[in-house]
């Protein structure tokens, strides 16, 4: 519940204030990040543009720029995965997917960039404007990213998150980062930001930061740049400093303070000799100690494991919290080691032992995290037997990689490091982990050494504060203090963490109770059994080579229970591990840590399984392939014709009208559909911001356009104006370098531009492929999907049609088109679809037709008979083809179809008649110009108008400039009604193939247009179908594919939609709001008893589903108010039954019927009752209707 909206009756501006202010929602300090964020990569992108126009300088300041802003920008994804992203989608589900997924689309650019910058064509010319346009492509996705962010994560947090809760998620967010990270993080914020605003974020973080005076100074240090986890001083500095504190008296400070007052039982100084031999010792060597600590608790784990085998008891669930948390460990500890140490002792030992991706531990904890997923799993002997398997693999990395380690590494490191080098670097290392890690595994290492070792721990950390942050070293010093303890109980031992003192505090301060149990890591206080000395045979060898490296004798920590240490850990930190180690695997992609495996193969194999909704996503096949083009044909755009840049023009604006309308059907049916379903609420509102980002940048690519367009029109016109000496000089001239400095600019823009909306429309296609369709076929049935289809295909119009089947066919494979096609044929088999489909297929393509009958029938050398069968192309020779053919080689063409076994025997008939009569089907198609005609006998053949007076061409029915001729009698008309008014036949208009135009009185093949020289391309309407052979010049019509006629309005998907179902065009505001029937239009009107599909007259819909004339409407409604079909009323009738109560209630009946009743059958419900006796009225006691029968008299 939303505690802001609770806590005050009248504070509706007061949470308008809230919303804008970090002070009182911490969630939007965000933004803050953000905009800094942003205006870095931004000005990256304007410096790579710069060096992409100048074509010189020097990269390396640019290369260092963008790794510093690819860790931070990393990092703070990372943080957003582990901590507010699990934390929104437990109060608001189907929201982080998305987002989750963008993450991994910008990586994905990131890791592009770095195989950029490194590879070896940065020479090349066409290299630094490529460079440039992805910088422009990522700064693009990543403003969108956080766009969207804005409008919808952060006012959602605000809503459903109080205060403090967001405070804790804020703090959790930042101690997610890795602790060098988060102080370069915050330094780099506070620096990039006014003064007022720094303000604002040192109030905020005061408030979020716990209460803890020692971890605030650090933080704030952090901010005011006073201090960093990298080492800032001389070598010089840190030797005095331990030279000095070789004096005795600085030794008993340093370690007497290592163990708090109430430890009286071992406080005591080591003696001089003895800290001298502990100090001569290399302090690289306490690598050791990590190594046995993490053999040690891998070993405990299986000695412990191998007890659950004796026992028969397979409960796993103790032992997952513990084998995450020291896979953390090992992975964080190896980063540091590939990041800090590695590099330092040698370029080659770093390369051979570089941790790679640890393939064992991503394994184990896929299996850990399935085995949660799944809890009855955890507790039988198959997971028992696979979670042995896994971590012995697990043990016998470790063993290998640390005894590698110990070999090599060590003694180059004891070599080549000086005393005071190998404890910088050795901090420097454990800054590597994030804080709230280092705040759990300071205090379980510790545990795990012996006193000497302890303390010699704990005073190289001390020794470290001369050249690093003296508050950080004391803080760490602090954390790892409370591992020694040596007198608290095993049951009790409990480290409060950070953020839960924060919890503790703020709560306390604002009196708020937290019930977000899964914001916060919970602690246990299980105590651990004591490991058993023998290792279960079943375990592996790897437990047994561990033991013999470990010294437990000298140990303290079986003083202390350690199991707190593993539970307080979060599984959330895989993601800032996986990314840690691919940030040091040169970069390698990260895998995103909210799509598991099982859920990759789930969305694998519902793309491979076919299903209706499948053919909307296969538009993204063309999509891809259109941004494909546009994006390499960019690259060609400097120095570029006219003709060159007019086809690319053309190219960017079909595709972005086909995206829009596939767009818009999206908004307007798929993702209406998806939210109607409970469990999917929310999972579009992310997608429909992406398309109105997506639309402006289209809009704004296509403004470059113009520009780019408008510069080489002045370019042409200075040209033409000047001679040619000048035209040959032009380079040279003053507007010359004027125009190729604005040229490059535009062009360099505009291929950024097409590189970005290639990668913000292809990861938005992508995401929807991933996490959209899976779900459709999840929650939907094959029915509900071929009604989303029918929905999608009914809401658009023919002429979107037209452009949009070839465009995607032509994309697909043969076998997906066919799929693709059988689908829309079952989402259209109630209409005229295919009739329209056959007609406009056969008709649009005539010149691919020619080509195809020149490649295929005249083609005599060619053996590829498959162009006798042109898809749904009807076998249809030209003229001229047919007339250079002889009688052979006719022949010779009907004994190949004869002879192809592949067709169909009715095919092959049809195709055979065909080629046996095409010279006088050619015949009969010969172009009307090259007939000989005598117009004065052609009956009709003169001028017809709609209006007299005004001399407008028409007639009663239609303005219109010209008339038709009639097949049927081939005579002329201006329309078929004033043909069949005069016939004694129906003219079929669709057969109609000339016309002629009443101005100069030619009659010629039918068009939009006359054709005669003297008409000059003389319109014939403003309205022109192919199809139907009509002609309007005052009315807007459009047709429907689907009715396969012209009918009034605007177009589908703008006034009207075609219902699959009833095979009729409606009003949009009846989209969801009327009742099906099959076919219910091909039906007479029941009044008038006129077929209502092909009238022309208005017809009006009834909530039964019946439909009958607008003007029979009126007529039949004086008198009656039920359908004359299903008797059902035809309004909405509450008055008028409201009315009749009054009525009846001052009505009194003979005595005689009093008592009577009459069984009657509501014609409005369908439901049977009873009812008081009247002659006349009878309420139905279910629906209060009186649209009632009589079936009985009782």
């Amino acid at each position: 519940m939303d505690s802001l909206d609770s806590s005050s009756s009248s504070s509706s501006r007061q949470t308008s204030d809230r919303n804008t202010s970090s002070l009182d929602n911490p969630i939007l300090i965000f933004l803050l990040f953000q905009k800094v964020i942003l205006s870095e990569i931004k000005s990256i992108h304007n410096a790579a543009i710069e060096f992409a126009i100048e074509i010189q300088g020097d990269l390396q300041p640019l290369r260092d720029r963008f790794r510093f802003i690819f860790s931070i920008y990393k990092h703070h994804c990372d943080a957003e995965e582990e901590v507010i992203f699990p934390a929104l989608d437990s109060r608001v589900k189907n929201i982080v997917r998305a987002y989750s997924l963008e993450h991994k689309g910008e990586s994905d650019l990131f890791n592009q960039l770095y195989e950029m910058l490194d590879s070896e064509k940065q020479m090349d010319e066409s290299f630094h404007r490529e460079l440039a346009s992805v910088i422009s492509a990522l700064q693009t996705s990543i403003s969108q990213h956080m766009s969207k962010e804005e409008q919808q994560v952060f006012p959602l947090i605000i809503k459903r998150f109080s205060f403090d809760e967001q405070a804790s998620l804020l703090w959790q967010f930042l101690c997610s980062m890795p602790l060098n990270t988060m102080a370069e993080f915050l330094s780099w914020i506070a620096s990039s930001i006014s003064l007022d605003e720094k303000h604002d974020m040192l109030k905020c973080l005061y408030i979020i930061v716990p209460q803890e005076k020692l971890l605030q100074k650090v933080v704030f240090n952090w901010i005011e740049g006073k201090s960093s986890t990298k080492c800032q001083s001389s070598k010089g500095v840190l030797k005095s400093k331990f030279h000095r504190d070789l004096d005795h008296v600085n030794i008993e400070k340093q370690t007497g303070k290592l163990f708090s007052s109430r430890n009286r039982k071992r406080k005591h100084v080591f003696s001089e000799s003895n800290y001298v031999n502990l100090v001569n010792m290399h302090p690289i060597n306490e690598i050791f100690h990590w190594h046995n600590a993490i053999k040690k608790e891998f070993c405990n784990i299986t000695e412990e494991m191998g007890k659950l085998h004796h026992s028969r008891c397979f409960d796993l669930s103790a032992f997952s919290a513990r084998l995450k948390f020291i896979a953390d460990v090992y992975i964080f500890h190896s980063i540091a080691e590939d990041e800090v140490i590695f590099p330092q002792v040698d370029g080659n030992v770093s390369f051979i032992l570089k941790h790679a991706k640890e393939e064992e531990f991503s394994e184990l904890r896929s299996f850990i995290k399935s085995m949660k997923n799944a809890a009855s799993y955890l507790t039988t002997a198959e997971s028992y037997s696979e979670f042995c398997l896994h971590t012995d693999l697990a043990m016998l990395t470790i063993q290998k990689h640390f005894h590698d380690e110990e070999a090599t590494v060590l003694p180059l490191a004891r070599l080549k490091f000086s005393t005071e080098k190998q404890l910088e670097v050795l901090f420097e290392s454990m800054c590597v982990m994030p804080l709230k890690l280092l705040e759990r595994v300071l205090p379980w290492l510790a545990a795990s050494l012996s006193l000497d070792e302890a303390r010699s721990f704990l005073q190289n950390i001390q020794l470290a504060a001369s050249v690093f942050d003296p508050s950080l070293v004391t803080l760490l010093s602090d954390w790892a203090r409370k591992g020694c303890l040596s007198d608290c109980k095993p049951s009790c031992f409990k480290i409060p963490s950070s953020w839960e003192v924060c919890k503790t505090l703020v709560a306390n301060k604002r009196k708020v109770d937290y019930k977000c149990s899964q914001l916060y890591c919970s602690c246990s206080c299980n105590t651990n059994e004591k490991s058993s000395n023998m290792v279960e045979n079943n375990m592996g060898e790897s437990a047994q080579l561990f033991n013999c490296n470990l010294n437990e004798k000298d140990s303290i920590s079986k003083y202390l229970d350690t199991s707190n240490f593993y539970t307080h850990f979060s599984n959330n930190l895989e993601t800032t591990w996986k990314f840690s180690r691919s940030f040091s695997c040169i970069f390698s992609a990260p895998f995103s840590s909210n799509i598991s495996v099982g859920e990759m193969d789930n969305i694998e194999s519902s793309m491979i399984s076919q299903n209706p909704i499948d053919s909307i996503f296969q538009f993204h096949v063309a999509i891809r392939r259109d941004l494909e083009y546009l994006d390499v044909k960019s690259m060609q755009l400097l120095g570029c014709d006219d003709a060159f840049m007019w086809h690319f023009s053309g190219k960017f604006h079909f595709l972005r009208g086909l995206y829009k309308a596939h767009s818009n059907s999206q908004d307007l049916i798929v993702f209406p559909a998806l939210e109607s379903k409970e469990a999917l609420h929310n999972i579009s509102h992310s997608y429909s911001i992406d398309h109105r980002q997506e639309e402006k940048l289209f809009k704004d690519i296509s403004e470059v356009i113009t520009k780019l367009s408008h510069l080489h029109d002045t370019k042409r016109n200075h040209i033409n104006q000047c001679n040619k000496e000048t035209l040959c000089q032009f380079n040279h001239t003053n507007f010359g370098i004027d125009w190729i400095r604005k040229n490059n600019e535009l062009a360099t823009k505009l291929q950024g531009m097409c590189k970005s909306i290639r990668v913000s429309v292809g990861q938005h296609i992508f995401r929807e492929e991933h996490e959209l369709l899976p779900l459709f076929c999840k929650h939907f049935s094959m029915e509900e999907q071929d009604k989303i289809v029918g929905r999608i295909i009914g809401s658009t119009g023919a002429e979107v049609l037209q452009s949009m089947l070839p465009w995607v066919v032509s994309a697909l494979t043969e076998d997906e088109q066919n799929k693709m096609m059988d689908t829309w044929r079952q989402a259209t088999k109630n209409t005229m679809f295919d009739e329209w489909l056959s007609e406009w297929w056969n008709e649009k393509p005539v010149s691919r037709l020619e080509d195809s009958s020149e490649k295929g029938i005249t083609a005599r050398g060619t053996n590829d008979e498959e162009n006798i069968d042109l898809g749904m192309q009807i076998f249809k020779p030209g003229w001229k083809d047919i007339f250079r053919m002889n009688q052979n080689e006719l022949e010779s063409e009907i004994r190949k179809v004869s002879r192809d076994e592949a067709l169909d025997p009715r095919r092959k008939a049809y195709l055979i008649q065909n080629l046996m009569t095409s010279r006088w089907i050619a015949s009969q198609q010969k172009s009307p110009q090259e007939k000989t005609r005598n117009k004065s006998s052609k009956y009709g053949c003169s001028r017809s108008f709609h209006d007299t007076d005004g001399q407008i061409y028409g007639c009663e029915h239609y303005k219109r400039n010209c008339k038709l001729v009639a097949v049927c009698c081939d005579k002329l008309f201006t329309c078929r009604f004033c043909h069949d008014k005069v016939s004694d036949h129906s003219m079929d208009r669709k057969k109609t193939i000339e016309m002629m135009c009443m101005r100069c009185l030619k009659i010629q093949a039918i068009g939009p247009i006359c054709k005669t020289s003297s008409c000059d391309g003389f319109s014939m309407a403003k309205y022109f179908c192919s199809v139907c052979r009509f002609f309007d010049d005052e009315r807007t019509v459009y047709h429907c594919p689907f009715c396969n006629l012209c009918r009034l309005g605007r177009g589908l998907g703008i006034d009207f939609f075609h219902c699959m179902t009833c095979n009729c065009c409606m009003g949009m505001k009846m989209i969801n709001n009327h009742k099906c029937r099959v076919k219910s239009l091909e039906t007479n009107c029941p009044i008038c008893c006129e077929f209502l599909f092909t009238s022309n007259e208005s017809v009006k819909a009834f909530d039964c589903g019946h439909f009958m004339h607008s003007s029979c409407f009126q007529a039949y409604t004086s008198s009656h108010y039920t359908c004359p079909i299903c008797s059902k009323s035809l309004g909405d009738m509450t008055v008028y039954f409201g009315m009749l109560n009054t009525l009846l209630a001052s009505e009194v009946l003979p005595e005689e019927y009093i008592n009577r009743h009459q069984d009657i059958l509501c014609n409005d419900c369908g439901k049977k009752g009873r009812s008081r006796f009247h002659w006349l009225y009878h309420k139905c006691s279910y629906c209060d209707s009186y649209n009632t029968r009589v079936i009985k008299v009782t």
